[in-house]
């Protein structure tokens, strides 16, 4: 299919507005779960078109398009920024802040382009209402919070989500990367990883450092654990298998000289398929137990810090669109890609209806900084895609093929 061009020329004609849009959106990122400005802000838009937004999930808003008989499709776009100092040296960059669970003060940036997003998904609302004649259904419409931490797709699906609205049949979304713009990326069936993250609080016995026999050192039993888990990856998954296990963090101490009662690290899971991710837990809480015993120190707390499930794209869902998107964009512009190691949590509204679900990547860069080196990928404090207008015309495209797809007429 490809989209009429009444909707591509009112696209063209607005892209000045959309471009604005994802600029305000852009300076006014908000952490996880405090999204209070944005959902505000996305509330009114929704409003002006005439619809009828309401708050889900604490920050999450949802709003649904009605237009006659037919199917229901949802469509995601998720709303929150990073604790991230912005570096991009762009004339609209973030100097926004935010407060961070444990009170710490934090700079704040869509450092995962989620501004572009919301922009996306509103622009979308707009044309699918101003060109009822195209299309005969209805449109969710899920701005989502909490992406970054896993907790809003839950927290919306928690808050009676599928009580409130129509119940659709397939749930669409997509997420900007460091590709050339223009460009589409979908996988057929695993589309990103499952991912679990982990606090280890390891217990020692505090001592001074002249007299380390009366301690237990928590340092010296925290990097043999952190040593150790290196191996699950290397001696304990198949070659065949996908498995990440990084420790990001560890905190102890607060002198040279004084050995301290504890330890803190964090540990970050990857996997794709559900039994290697049982394996690779069960073989964590193993080492890390066995190596508190080798130590004679008591078993470390396991904190879960947050839980993402694997992305999946219906085989016959992402096929059938793989199509519709070549037949807009373009053959070349739009690639069958194997799943990447990054995670996500938009996977939590199809599974939890039992109904397909599709998720995509386009690009945000021109195809010369692509080419002679991006400064910095998703989660970057470099991050600021420099082809905006064809990111976005692209997303909108994509985003309205995927849709129209299902309720066009």
């Amino acid at each position: 299919m490809t989209l009429p061009t009444t909707i591509l020329d009112d696209l063209a004609a607005g892209m000045d507005d959309l471009e604005t849009l994802y600029r305000e959106f852009h300076q006014m990122p908000e952490l996880s779960m405090e999204e209070h400005r944005t959902a505000e802000k996305i509330s009114e838009h929704l409003r002006g078109l005439g619809l009828e937004p309401f708050l889900c999930g604490g920050t999450g808003v949802v709003a649904e398009l009605r237009n006659g008989e037919g199917p229901v499709v949802a469509y995601r776009a998720d709303t929150d920024g990073l604790p991230i100092e912005e570096d991009t040296g762009l004339p609209y960059a973030s100097t926004a802040t935010g407060v961070l669970p444990d009170g710490t003060e934090t700079k704040v940036m869509h450092g995962c382009g989620h501004d572009t997003h919301i922009s996306t998904g509103l622009e979308l609302a707009r044309l699918l209402t101003e060109h009822r004649d195209a299309w005969s259904g209805t449109v969710v419409f899920l701005f989502q919070p909490g992406e970054e931490t896993s907790a809003g797709a839950v927290a919306m699906v928690e808050d009676d989500l599928w009580d409130r609205v129509s119940v659709p049949e397939v749930a669409y979304g997509q997420h900007v990367w460091p590709g050339v713009a223009g460009t589409v990326n979908v996988s057929v069936g695993t589309a990103m990883a499952m991912a679990d993250s982990l606090e280890v609080t390891v217990h020692g016995r505090q001592a001074h450092g002249s007299q380390p026999e009366a301690s237990i050192d928590p340092i010296v039993l925290g990097a043999h654990m952190v040593t150790r888990l290196q191996t699950v990856v290397s001696r304990e998954i198949s070659g065949s298998d996908m498995a990440v296990v990084t420790v990001g963090t560890f905190h102890a101490g607060t002198k040279e000289n004084i050995i301290p009662d504890r330890a803190v690290f964090k540990i970050n899971i990857r996997t794709f398929e559900p039994a290697v991710r049982d394996k690779v837990l069960e073989a964590v809480k193993r080492i890390l137990e066995g190596e508190a015993l080798a130590s004679g120190a008591p078993a470390p707390t396991v904190r879960e810090m947050y839980r993402f499930p694997r992305c999946f794209n219906d085989e016959a869902e992402a096929r059938s669109l793989i199509g519709a998107l070549r037949a807009e964009l373009g053959e070349d512009a739009v690639r069958e890609t194997p799943p990447v190691t990054g995670s996500e949590d938009f996977g939590v509204f199809p599974d939890s209806l039992g109904i397909p679900g599709v998720y995509w990547f386009f690009g945000g860069y021109s195809a010369e900084t692509v080419e002679n080196g991006i400064p910095g990928g998703n989660h970057s404090p470099f991050f600021g895609p420099d082809d905006v207008r064809t990111s976005l015309t692209t997303s909108v495209r994509a985003g309205l093929t995927a849709i129209l797809s299902r309720v066009g007429v």
